[in-house]
């Protein structure tokens, strides 16, 4: 029977997930991406495509270390506003695979799915060499079929995501894209990115082509200098993006995505939405007119000032309408308030942070104070999950609760989340590690805490001060308010921690109420806490997979 389902897609998809060769080979070639586009190149071909076919995309191509799929989804959103049929191929996935490739905005049907994946991996199948891996892992596979996707279904233009880097990117076999965007960088993917914020601008850098306009929003000084050296390199012109200020004049410009951090995406959607529309023809429409050209912005930056123009309504109406799952995203579901943000590095947990403190701790406290607030996180990979924790801490959580990435404990049946690169017994090993780390840090806020609230008493004959304990009200009366050291758990996986979360008051979670979730004393107190609480507020962060698959437990229409 031939096998041309969707679920027979994915599975089959998860397969190249294992590819243990592949990994190897990764690793002997990471000191040469040429080898590594030459690689991708092969596959390419051997799915009946060549590189040359690429430029009919009108690429738009956007890397960075956080915010890049947002910037992706402002642009993409802006560009649809124009009547055109938008591609735009991004990574991870939340819910369903298809999601990394969309057209006008939606996810590709499962049907078309299943059509393009099958035609690309019997082609692959079809062509196997022996001597060298024979066929694409699971990120290259899919950005080759999404060129597919794209070409026959003759897309106006693709906004493509790069995956992790740059220069390395399998997506980086784009030849010559009509616009190239950078994000703001950080400190992500230590081990294949290099451990410095030079070194990671380098290999951001290394999507610039020849003669491609560029354009990066404000970066620390050196970081900066190594994307100018990388343009000149190249060559091609690059710009810093101004302020969105300088576009709104009297007018502040809402956006579909939350918080302050957004806005240094919008304004790089904005000029390379302008760029694309300007290089394909469209700065006749009228609607696209420069206040004052480019100069060089104060204090002498490396990078020339792009110019700021007027907007148009397409324009400001896409930024508004743009919606970019998992990021900043608020659900209200009865008592329980669902704050999700798939921050997993140091400076996007700090837009995070800021973000809750505006979206949540604002918020009017119950007339009771019965308010309980929760943390579900998970941090994976290299990532240093003490620096994350510690940037949490003050939000005040009642309850840290950790997780590993997986929605059941079984994930049978749940094709689309399966990661066969990890085992349950790792990622719970990495739970319990931050678990720890949590605790750690804990008990040392409520050190401190308790060192500066003491009152001082003098100690001996030298004078010194030091916190008298036994005067201390902190040691004896609890912070009525919000209680200093915030009790955690370890669940095996989001389901359970959801239900206990939740305790059965969310309207919207269905799911099986499994008994005797977890035994020690913190969940059954902490149990009957949130049953009588008025407002739980939930934080849930630390990783994208994790955010993935809350919202496919909180919102069944994604999995549709």
């Amino acid at each position: 029977m031939k096998k041309d389902t969707y679920k027979d897609a994915i599975r089959t998809l998860n397969t190249l997930q294992t590819n243990a060769s592949y990994l190897e080979q990764v690793k002997r070639e990471r000191g040469d991406p040429q080898v590594q586009l030459e690689a991708m190149k092969g596959f390419l071909e051997r799915s009946g495509l060549k590189v040359e076919d690429l430029d009919q995309l009108n690429i738009i191509h956007v890397t960075g270390t956080k915010g890049k799929g947002s910037a992706c989804a402002f642009t993409e959103r802006i560009l649809r506003n124009y009547g055109l049929k938008t591609g735009f191929y991004s990574s991870p996935h939340l819910v369903q695979v298809r999601e990394r490739i969309r057209i006008n905005g939606q996810p590709i049907s499962k049907e078309l799915f299943s059509k393009y994946f099958w035609q690309v991996y019997n082609r692959l199948e079809e062509t196997k060499d022996p001597a060298y891996a024979s066929m694409p892992a699971y990120f290259r596979f899919l950005t080759i079929m999404a060129f597919h996707v794209f070409l026959q279904e003759k897309v106006d233009l693709a906004v493509v995501e790069v995956g992790i880097g740059g220069a390395y990117d399998c997506t980086n076999i784009v030849r010559k894209p009509v616009v190239c965007g950078v994000s703001s960088l950080g400190i992500d993917h230590t081990s294949i990115l290099g451990d410095t914020m030079e070194k990671i601008a380098w290999q951001k850098g290394g999507i610039f082509k020849p003669g491609v306009p560029a354009f990066t929003v404000p970066q620390p000084e050196r970081p900066l200098e190594v994307l100018r050296d990388r343009a000149r390199e190249s060559p091609c012109p690059l710009y810093l993006c101004p302020d969105l200020g300088a576009y709104e004049e009297d007018k502040v410009f809402p956006l579909g995505l939350a918080g302050d951090h957004q806005r240094s995406n919008a304004t790089l959607a904005l000029q390379l939405s302008r760029m694309w529309l300007e290089q394909q023809g469209y700065q006749g429409s009228g609607e696209l007119k420069d206040l004052w050209p480019g100069a060089e912005p104060p204090g002498k930056k490396p990078v020339p000032l792009a110019p700021v123009f007027r907007p148009s309504i397409a324009m400001v109406q896409g930024l508004q309408d743009a919606v970019w799952l998992g990021r900043t995203q608020v659900l209200q579901h009865g008592p329980v308030t669902w704050y999700i943000d798939g921050a997993h590095t140091t400076s996007s947990v700090q837009a995070c942070v800021r973000w809750f403190h505006q979206a949540a701790l604002n918020e009017e406290k119950p007339v009771d104070g019965s308010e309980v607030r929760v943390l579900l996180f998970n941090a994976t990979g290299d990532r240093d999950t003490a620096a994350l924790l510690k940037l949490l801490l003050p939000c005040q959580f009642d309850y840290a609760v950790f997780c590993p990435n997986f929605t059941e404990v079984s994930t049978v049946g749940n094709a689309d989340q399966q990661n066969f690169t990890v085992t349950l017994e790792n990622v719970l090993t990495r739970c319990l590690e931050n678990q720890k780390k949590w605790n750690q840090l804990m008990e040392e806020k409520v050190g401190q805490d308790l060192w500066l609230s003491a009152p001082l008493v003098v100690e001996g004959v030298g004078g010194r001060l030091k916190p008298d304990p036994l005067r201390s009200p902190l040691l004896l009366v609890p912070s009525v308010e919000r209680p200093l050291n915030a009790n955690s758990l370890v669940f095996p996986c989001i389901s359970h921690a959801l239900q206990w979360i939740t305790q059965g008051r969310d309207p919207l979670l269905q799911m099986p109420t499994t008994k005797g979730l977890h035994l020690h004393p913190v969940a059954s107190t902490g149990a009957v806490l949130l049953k009588e609480a008025t407002v739980i507020r939930v934080l849930v962060t630390g990783s994208l997979h994790l955010v993935g698959g809350v919202l496919k437990l909180l919102d069944q229409s994604l999995s549709q």
